[in-house]
């Protein structure tokens, strides 16, 4: 059974952060250096809600915060180098979101000097970011929002709306930090309901056009999408290349039914980045990262696009149906 659920950690006792402090001393302008594994066209509504959460603590953009931005484009393989050349622009505050790699590999290139406040699906204890949810340690902070703890829950959606289906599909990004958590979730969750799990990696935009092509081959008329952002990056050609191929699709990030796929189930970035913005204000007025608990966001949406079901002659049942946030006529 989907749940839907809300929670919020406590934070810690707020001490000084260094940088953040010798803004205040000195009254100039603190800067945040923003890096997203994503691209502009498929952020705006994270970095809006990042600049939300940013109000929230009484920081706009250009008036009493400069915010430098980077994208890596869906290319994991960008963020170092992107990283350290938000590193040169003199920051206060890094932030890494839009992607689990956004963090896992900038970390390594950011002095220690510089708070790090991420936002990331995948499990920060687990690869390393933190030394615990309750005591960061160090100069990093951040939300976690479970992205990668869905996909269990992915094969379930596939699960109710093809539960005779042999063979399911499932493409995955074997360069993000998340995906063999992530596959052998889906694979145990397909195993109890009785499916094969057919699995198909794509590193590139390339890649995934054959992916959805050796799907086809198979006539896999269904298929769990990971949340990765090459795949967010990418979701025109993904929608476009289902609806070729006649394919169910299900995925975990926030607006992809939106975008024209079948169904979007997972906890919302766009919350989780909310709450990124906040914990950013937070570091800006003085706290030390490492003494801020990693928020565990748990706000989950269902989202279901009926045009969509309705173009693959599909039915959704009614059980599915009654759980969902937003149903897209």
């Amino acid at each position: 059974m989907i749940g839907r659920r809300t929670f919020l950690t406590g934070v810690g006792s707020l001490l000084v952060a260094p940088r953040a402090a010798e803004a205040q001393r000195t009254g100039k302008m603190p800067m945040i250096g923003y890096l997203s594994q994503r691209s502009p066209t498929d952020s705006a509504s994270i970095v809006a809600a990042f600049r939300q959460g940013l109000g929230e603590m009484g920081f706009v953009e250009g008036k009493n915060v400069a915010v430098e931005s980077r994208f890596a484009e869906g290319q994991i393989d960008r963020v170092p180098a992107l990283a350290s050349e938000l590193v040169r622009r003199g920051l206060n505050v890094f932030v890494a979101t839009g992607g689990t790699g956004s963090v896992v590999k900038a970390k390594p290139v950011i002095p220690k000097t510089i708070p790090i406040v991420f936002a990331m699906g995948g499990d920060p204890v687990g690869l390393g970011v933190v030394a615990s949810l309750a005591h960061p340690g160090g100069n990093i902070t951040g939300v976690s929002f479970l992205l990668s703890e869905v996909a269990a829950k992915q094969v379930e959606l596939l699960h109710e709306l093809v539960p005779k289906a042999a063979e399911i599909g499932f493409l995955v990004n074997p360069k993000d930090p998340t995906s063999e958590a992530a596959t052998q979730d889906a694979l145990a969750a397909a195993h109890v309901l009785g499916h094969t799990l057919v699995i198909v990696n794509a590193s590139t935009a390339h890649d995934i056009e054959l992916a959805f092509t050796t799907l086809a081959h198979r006539k896999i008329g269904a298929v769990f999408v990971n949340a990765d952002p090459l795949y967010t990056v990418n979701s025109p050609k993904i929608v476009t290349l289902a609806a070729r191929h006649a394919m169910l699709t299900v995925t975990s990030w926030e607006g992809f039914a939106a975008d024209g796929g079948l169904i979007s189930y997972g906890t919302s970035i766009n919350e989780a980045n909310r709450q990124l913005g906040v914990y950013t204000g937070r570091v800006l007025k003085g706290a030390r990262p490492g003494d801020l608990p990693v928020v565990q966001s748990t706000k989950f949406y269902l989202a279901i696009n009926l045009k969509t079901a309705r173009k693959l002659g599909l039915t959704i049942p009614q059980s599915l149906l009654v759980r969902a946030d937003e149903i897209i006529q």
